[in-house]
């Protein structure tokens, strides 16, 4: 009976504006919370009667959907551990109960914002409970390569603040003037002597005393002198002896003409370095190359060391994290060094609104999600990662008041119908008396 269905479609009507009201209402209750993502109803007719025949009324269903790619707005905070990601991709992280289990690999979960902080095993996690999940560098802070297609080789974050780190020293790189009257047939020969710090493989400070003792000529002027390479850490042994030959010519007068070895490391031309072997191990030791002046130079009647510089650091304490754009968590250090020593890769998907919903903010992939792949922070289609940053909730308060109005005046309108279709039920039973 067509009355009938009306009374059937007045009563879909009212669930859906319902679940409608249930969407608003969850998004509503969720407008400041950070990274939330809001829910969509949407609804869909149901045709009952086909071509031919009496009319039936179908009425109508409901469905929701997150909005999972849809970001709301960052707004900047003083951790500097709170991340949020700008543009696409998630961050991967693990419920820290599944950490602390320990009983094999945790379930991967993706946010996309999250207040990041140690607890007391210096581990990265939000008040909720998340872990975040990164790849570990290597102890020269280089990342190995992980698989791209599981989440195999991430781990908890886990930033150690009183660890106590330091960079052995494993290039030097010298700059300065030798005097060219000290190699005229009148000098008398002194030598020039430079000590040069440098940090073993303990962190311990040991010392290069670099000599250089000039050739002095029956008459003219040599432009030559001898330079030798002396380690503290061997008693001061030598460790590389090397002739230098200095060009007097117009044009490149003063600059390094050859180099001819000793003892020690082959000094090669291209790079204008030479190895020699200090306690701790190999030692490069860049002194320019021929023909250039920003290495050794033969000028003047002065000696003057102009830029002596080195890679290492001495043993020192971590102070802070912080995570840059491209994902790589660096540890700073009270002597002024950072190092890397996680990357955090962004996780993207081809539908992401096709993934699971979870507590926290939190979603899991899916099989209508599609497979998942582990991006640098910044390549690929993915955005970068924002510290000193929290992602607000996608809830736009005003547009959902709206949509309330419009659902409570459809839910009131399909009650209507209810009623009037009550009333006209009423009236046919009415019919015999």
């Amino acid at each position: 009976m067509t009355i009938s269905s009306s009374l059937n479609a007045g009563v879909a009507a009212l669930s859906a504006n319902a679940t409608r009201l249930a969407a608003i209402s969850d998004n509503i209750a969720n407008s400041a919370t950070h990274g939330y993502k809001r829910v969509e109803a949407d609804f869909q007719s149901l045709v009952i009667s086909r071509n031919g025949g009496s009319y039936s009324a179908g009425g109508v269903r409901s469905s929701t959907q997150r909005l999972i790619d849809e970001s709301g707005s960052l707004v900047t905070t003083s951790n500097p551990t709170d991340l949020a990601v700008r543009g696409r991709g998630f961050l991967p992280v693990a419920a820290a109960s599944q950490v602390e289990v320990g009983n094999g690999g945790s379930q991967m979960l993706l946010t996309t914002t999250g207040s990041f902080r140690t607890d007391a095993d210096g581990i990265l996690k939000t008040d909720s409970g998340l872990v975040l999940l990164g790849w570990p560098a290597n102890a020269d802070g280089s990342v190995p390569e992980f698989p791209r297609d599981t989440s195999d080789g991430l781990e908890p974050v886990q930033i150690n603040v009183n660890q106590l780190t330091g960079e052995p020293t494993t290039a030097i790189r010298l700059g300065l003037n030798l005097p060219a009257t000290e190699t005229a047939a009148a000098a008398d020969g002194t030598g020039q002597q430079l000590s040069v710090e440098y940090f073993d493989n303990l962190g311990k400070s040991e010392n290069i005393l670099v000599e250089f003792t000039p050739t002095v000529p029956a008459t003219g002027n040599s432009n030559q002198w001898t330079m030798t390479f002396k380690d503290s850490a061997q008693g001061n042994a030598v460790v590389g002896e090397y002739t230098l030959d200095f060009d007097d010519a117009r044009a490149s007068g003063g600059t390094l003409l050859g180099v001819n070895t000793v003892s020690g490391g082959t000094y090669d031309a291209a790079t204008g370095k030479v190895i020699v072997n200090v306690e701790g191990g190999p030692m490069e030791i860049n002194i320019g190359q021929l023909g250039s002046t920003d290495g050794l130079t033969q000028l003047s009647d002065s000696f003057a060391p102009l830029s002596i510089s080195k890679d290492g650091s001495p043993v020192g304490n971590m102070t802070q994290a912080e995570v840059d754009e491209n994902g790589f968590v660096h540890a700073s250090f009270d002597t002024g060094i950072t190092k890397i020593i996680y990357q955090v890769p962004l996780v993207d998907l081809p539908n992401p609104n096709g993934m699971v919903s979870l507590d926290q903010q939190t979603y899991m992939p899916s099989p209508d999600s599609g497979s998942f792949f582990l991006w640098d922070a910044g390549d690929g289609p993915t955005g970068d990662v924002v510290s000193f940053a929290r992602e607000e909730s996608a809830t736009d308060v005003a547009g959902e008041l709206t949509d309330m109005i419009q659902t409570q005046r459809a839910y009131s309108s399909n009650a209507k119908v209810i009623q009037t279709v009550d009333e006209m039920l009423q009236e046919t039973t009415n019919i015999k008396r």
